[in-house]
């Protein structure tokens, strides 16, 4: 009645196929024996240039066995004759080989020549990236002061403009008093007005509304219209029509109210 389950698949906790042991009789060699370099991972289970190897070896042993016997200098010279072209194939496929596998190799080559371009011109941009947006950034703080500095110098040349000869202006009390945003409707900070100081000044204190005893003849000189408070309950709206159809506008309070119901 119970079962288990492991975390892992049949397939990850296999091991490499067995591989059982022989016995190879006198005088016969099994075609099978040439496969033993095979291993289950390193040419098993066999592919495309596993059988090219196969037809290969079948080939050479078919040759081997057409080779003439050398009891004779014809058969001997014949034997030497087909064993250079034997070599000489046998040299020009492994050129092939070596130029297949160069092959392979300088795609693989390219390839990561390739990625490494991707990732470094991915490093560049993001270093413009990152060098622009610092250029830019200084380049705004560089603005902002100028406009700060201009700001500065101009409200200097319009204060000098003023009193361009450098005459001593006497105090004129009826323009200061005309004018709602002078000094003495409206002293600054900086010369050592400060408004918050005496805001206790401005609050309203009254004895009615400040003392109990206040709020106590508050109270009784009030009418009892004020004190007893009349709540109208409201009629309900009038939402059938003539004939007996809810209308469109209350037709959502009427599913509310029969949900709540």
């Amino acid at each position: 009645t119970l079962g288990t389950q492991t975390d892992y698949r049949d397939g990850e906790a296999q091991t490499d196929p067995y591989s059982p042991e022989y016995i190879v009789h006198g005088g016969s060699v099994p075609e099978l024996l040439t496969l033993a370099t095979l291993t289950w991972g390193r040419g098993l289970p066999a592919g495309l240039e596993e059988m090219a190897m196969i037809d290969r070896a079948r080939e050479k042993r078919a040759w081997e066995a057409s080779l003439p016997p050398m009891d004779s200098p014809s058969n001997t010279a014949k034997r030497l004759k087909m064993m250079e072209e034997m070599e000489r194939k046998e040299w020009a496929f492994r050129e092939q080989e070596i130029e297949k596998l160069q092959k392979v190799r300088l795609e693989v080559l390219k390839k990561m020549l390739r990625r490494r371009e991707e990732n470094q011109d991915k490093v560049d941009a993001k270093r413009l990236c990152d060098y622009w947006q610092n250029r830019q950034r200084a380049r705004e703080e560089k603005i902002k002061k100028i406009r700060h500095d201009c700001a500065l110098m101009l409200r200097k040349l319009i204060a000098n403009r003023k009193n361009m000869m450098g005459k001593l202006d006497r105090r004129d009390i009826i323009k200061e008093y005309t004018d709602f945003s002078s000094q003495t409707y409206a002293p600054l900070s900086r010369i050592g007005f400060f408004p918050d100081n005496n805001s206790d000044c401005y609050v309203v204190k009254n004895f009615y509304l400040n003392t109990f005893t206040g709020l106590c003849e508050l109270e009784a000189s009030l009418p009892g219209s004020v004190i007893q408070l009349k709540i109208k309950a409201p009629k309900p709206k009038c939402i059938m029509t003539k004939t007996g159809f809810i209308k469109r506008s209350a037709r959502l309070e009427a599913d509310l109210a029969q949900v709540h119901q």
